[in-house]
Parts: C-alpha cells; sequence; structure tokens
C-alpha cells in the first residue's frame, strides 16, 4: 500500500521547558531530568514562542513527563504573547479525567482562538506512572487512552449527556456547558501493536519519531491498513531534531562541535537508563546508535550519520525523539520532501539551542523546500517577500 502524498507540510516547533542549550540536553521519553544552560523562564519561552511564530511555525510541541515543566500552564502563560501560533499540548489520558480533559481542552480553545492542538501520550515508563500515582501496566494504560479518546470526542461534539461504563471509565452524564466550535487535532505516536491499534482508531495524526526513510514507510503503512480497517484515513507527522546550514561541511561541524562536547560518563548514564525503557519507540530509537556503543569519544561525528543526512547522535543522552536531520538547507528539505512523499505532511523539528535554530529553519530550509515547489503551511509567499508570514500578522 502506498501512502497519498501530501500536497503540502506543514512544520511545527518544540518547546522545551526543561531548559535549552547549544548542547544536547537530556530528559525526554524514559530519561532523568536534566536543566539546560538556558533556564525556561517566561520571558525566555515567550521569544522561544515568538521566534517560532515570527518563522511560520505551526505550532509548538510542548513536552510532558516529571523531566519538564507543565504543558498546559506553560502553554496557557504564552497565549498572550502570541497571534497565531498554536500549541501542541502533550498530556497522559491516565493522569486526567476524560470529562475534565475535555473541559480543559473546550475552555483553552475559547480563550485561545482555537489554537490548541494536542499530543497524547500513554506513558511508556511504568516507574514515572507510579510516581504520578498511576499504578496500571502498559497495556491497561492503552486501553484507557481509547477509552478516554472516545468519551472526549463525544463530549466535544454531543449535546445530549453521555453515560459510559467501560473496562477503564465510567462515568454518568457527563456534559460540558459548551462545547468547542474547532474540535481540536490529537496528534497520537506509538510503535507497539497495542500503540498503532489505538492510533489507527483515535487519532486525527499518527506521530513517529525519526527512523530510517524504510523503517518509517513500512511503520506508516501498517498504520494506514489499520485505520482503513475502522473505516478511517489519518495524516502522519514525523519528530526530528535539525541542523540546517548553508553548507553541508557548515552543518556537518554543528554536529561535530556537539559530538565534541558529550562526556562518556553522560553517555552510559543515559544508556543504563533508557536501556530499562518499556516503550517499543525507545528502543527502536536507541538501536539505531547500538545503544551508545557507537559513540567514541574523540571519533567522527559522522559515524552516526545512519542514512544519508540522519543523525543519531542527540539520542546518546536524550530519550525519545533522538535523530536529526544534517545538512545544507537544500539537502535538508530534499530529505522532508522525500518524506513528504512516503506521506508525511506534519514535521515537528527542533535544534539546539531553539531560538537561534528556528530562524535556521525559517530563513534556510523553509526557501529551500519553496525552491524545490513544496508548499509550507503559513508561508504563502516566499520568505522575506511583502506577502510573507511576518507581515501577514
Amino acid at each position: 500500500m502506498t501512502l497519498p502524498t501530501p500536497s503540502d507540510v506543514t512544520l511545527h516547533w518544540f518547546l522545551p521547558t526543561n531548559g535549552d542549550s547549544r548542547g544536547i540536553v537530556g530528559g525526554g521519553h524514559g530519561a532523568d531530568a536534566q536543566l539546560g544552560d538556558r533556564f525556561p523562564d517566561l520571558r525566555y519561552l515567550t521569544q522561544l514562542a515568538q521566534a517560532a511564530e515570527y518563522n511560520g511555525f505551526e505550532s509548538v510541541l510542548t513536552p510532558t513527563g516529571r523531566w519538564c515543566q507543565d504543558s498546559w500552564l506553560a502553554t496557557a502563560a504564552l497565549l498572550g504573547a502570541t497571534e497565531r501560533l498554536k500549541f501542541l499540548v502533550a498530556y497522559r489520558p491516565s493522569l486526567v479525567p476524560a470529562t475534565l480533559l475535555a473541559q480543559q481542552a473546550q475552555t483553552y480553545q475559547e480563550l485561545s482562538g482555537n489554537r490548541l492542538l494536542l499530543n497524547v501520550v500513554v506513558g511508556g515508563e511504568d516507574a514515572e506512572q507510579r510516581a504520578y500515582g498511576d499504578y496500571s501496566t502498559k497495556e491497561q494504560r492503552y486501553g484507557a487512552a481509547d477509552e478516554s479518546l472516545d468519551l472526549v470526542h463525544r463530549l466535544w461534539t454531543e449535546s445530549d449527556p453521555v453515560d459510559v461504563h467501560g473496562d477503564h471509565i465510567s462515568v454518568d452524564g457527563a456534559s460540558l456547558a459548551r462545547r468547542p466550535s474547532v474540535v481540536p487535532p490529537v496528534f497520537f505516536g506509538g510503535s507497539s501493536p497495542d500503540g498503532i491499534e489505538t492510533a489507527a482508531k483515535r487519532a486525527d495524526v499518527y506521530l513517529t519519531w525519526g527512523e530510517h526513510p524504510d523503517d518509517v514507510a513500512a511503520k506508516l503503512e501498517t498504520v494506514s491498513a489499520r485505520a482503513a480497517a475502522y473505516g478511517r484515513t489519518l495524516d502522519y507527522g514525523i519528530r526530528l531534531h535539525v541542523i540546517s546550514r548553508d553548507t553541508e561541511e557548515e552543518a556537518w561541524a554543528v554536529a561535530q562541535k556537539i559530538y565534541d562536547s558529550i562526556d562518556p560518563g553522560d553517555v552510559a548514564r543515559a544508556q543504563a537508563g533508557l536501556k530499562t525503557s518499556q516503550s517499543v519507540g525507545q528502543r527502536r530509537m536507541s538501536e539505531i546508535h547500538g545503544r551508545g556503543e557507537g559513540f567514541v569519544a574523540g571519533g567522527d561525528a559522522r559515524a552516526l550519520e545512519f542514512s544519508p543526512g540522519l543523525w543519531s547522535g542527540i539520542g546518546l543522552l536524550r530519550g525519545g525523539a533522538g535523530t536529526a536531520l544534517v545538512g545544507s538547507h537544500d539537502q535538508v528539505a530534499a530529505i522532508i520532501d522525500a518524506f513528504r512523499q512516503s506521506g508525511i505532511r506534519h514535521f515537528i523539528l527542533s535544534g539546539y539551542p531553539h531560538l537561534e535554530e528556528s530562524f535556521q529553519v525559517g530563513e534556510g530550509t523553509v526557501p529551500a523546500l519553496q525552491r524545490r515547489g513544496v508548499t509550507v503551511t503559513n508561508h504563502e509567499a516566499p520568505v522575506g517577500t511583502a506577502d510573507s508570514v511576518r507581515n501577514s500578522a
């Protein structure tokens, strides 16, 4: 099965609510908390959000977990400092009652002017879930997410009170005083069979981390087939870091500088923690760099290039998304375009430090995509022209 090629791409950015740095900041899925050199106070997060808006990103993904700030509060604090930018808020269904989540989302939509997107994180680590008081198994969490998303959607779209008595959720007479005028799109990632099945039933956008292009294509075909079994068609997205520069040599020099700053002891500690992860997606990420075995202190960063222009060095220290696009603006645009042709519309990108790197993408990668004839959301005209996104707000 070949997925249809989207006619355009939508670029999203990342809000590092655990701090930012010129080097890799630990944290992420299944990893211990670390703070970057730039503390994530309101002043810095405001700069990041405004830079993302200025550079035409559709939204900023805001993570959830013990290692970062609360995603709802952090993004709500930025609504008044932005005008168009949306917020892709990550949350865990097992930690929020479905009726409350539906109400929170409705309120957010009403107060923000419909600028909410939702990223469902089921939770791949039992230990972290228990720290929040959730003693369910991963299988149970997927079941709860399925029932929660079903109930939430009904509360958003139905006027009559809802009664539900499932395996994980029971409510009587659930309803909202007001329903959202725009239902928030649901982004959902998961590489396990349960994750794929839940996404096929409930997601609007299926997300994958940046694996080898052949593996990504195979996974998306599996998800598409399962969605079709439910009579559904999904959009697709990918989560990647990016180092985009005027030339290939400049980009790899930046990657090398990041690589040279990595302490072998930090790699050992990070990989020891990630080794216990129950997440199938995290296991696939870690296997790309051999669970840290591919790291050689003082070595060549490019030794971790696992596909042309795709680098696994970020995952040496960071859980979750651990791969990066590296190359000239034209090369990075070509890889994005290739992923688009495999069926991907949404690209959730990030780079260290996030403030400066947002301009590298906005001023370098976006024009390169446009030169290839790719339509980029929020960039109806070439960057820098009188009709570009920066002058349309």
